[in-house]
């Protein structure tokens, strides 16, 4: 039932995007939470920016306190889509989800890197942020996670010179 819920949303999602008219607003999602110190926060944006700098490919991280899906990966599918992060030239964005109070997390790759990856990869990384996770080293889990799929994307999407361009916004995008 949940993934037919997912399926109506992300569907007209498609279609409004195509047709232009659609226009999706976070403001209210963008608030910063007490979720990591100021320091953690730029160790975050510090391994975007890093892994960004050798590929093509996106990487975007968004933190919430609660999950609004039974399964996280409906949900990081729901806020990939809203961030219209499916708009990357060769469709290599991955987003990486956590609902901290839930203790939920998930990984999701656009249809570029994940038939270069494959399920597997997307397993083990959600396995060594949950094994971070478990010892309460939050930050430190995903920075880990970011680095792998940064050398991930840069195997299959190298950074292309004066070609490349930074897409998406490179902050840690804070939900409710």
């Amino acid at each position: 039932m949940h993934r037919r819920l997912i399926l109506e949303i992300v569907q007209p999602l498609q279609i409004l995007q195509k047709s232009k008219i659609f226009s999706l607003s976070f403001v209210s999602f963008f608030r910063k939470k007490d979720f990591f110190s100021a320091h953690e926060r730029q160790a975050i944006i510090d391994a975007i920016q890093s892994a960004e700098k050798q590929t093509s490919g996106e990487v975007r991280v968004y933190v919430e306190s609660r999950c609004r899906f039974i399964d996280p990966l409906d949900r990081a599918g729901e806020i990939f889509f809203g961030l219209r992060m499916e708009e990357t030239a060769e469709r290599n964005g991955v987003l990486v989800y956590v609902a901290i109070k839930d203790r939920q997390l998930a990984i999701f790759g656009d249809s570029g890197i994940h038939e270069k990856v494959g399920e597997r990869f997307w397993q083990q990384e959600v396995s060594k942020m949950v094994h971070a996770f478990n010892r309460e080293n939050y930050s430190d889990g995903i920075v880990k996670v970011v680095q792998d799929i940064g050398e991930a994307l840069k195997k299959h999407f190298p950074y292309q010179g004066e070609k490349d361009k930074n897409e998406l916004p490179d902050d840690i995008v804070f939900g409710r």
